[in-house]
C-alpha cells in the first residue's frame, strides 16, 4: 500500500536520525494518512479515499467537488 495522499499528492520524505553523538542514519517521515469515506450527493454514493489530515480539513472547508477539480487541474487525478 503506497503512502501517498490521493488529493494533495503528499508522499514520504527522507531525512536523518541524528543521535546525541551526532551519528546520522537515514529515516523516513511518513505522511499522516487516514482512510476516509466521503458521501457525494451529486452522484448519490460514497467514495473511499486515502487522505492526509490536511486534505481532510481542506475537504471540510471547500467541499468535495471543488477539491477534485483542483486536483485534476494539478494532474494528481486522472
Amino acid at each position: 500500500m503506497s503512502k501517498v495522499c490521493q488529493i494533495t499528492g503528499k508522499t514520504v520524505q527522507y531525512g536523518n536520525h541524528v543521535s546525541h553523538a551526532n551519528n546520522k542514519t537515514r529515516r523516513r517521515f511518513l505522511p499522516n494518512l487516514q482512510k476516509k469515506r466521503i458521501w457525494i450527493p451529486e452522484e448519490g454514493r460514497f467514495v473511499r479515499l486515502k487522505l492526509s489530515t490536511r486534505a481532510i480539513r481542506t475537504l471540510d472547508k471547500k467541499g468535495y467537488i471543488a477539491v477534485m477539480k483542483e486536483a485534476k487541474a494539478k494532474g494528481l487525478l486522472s
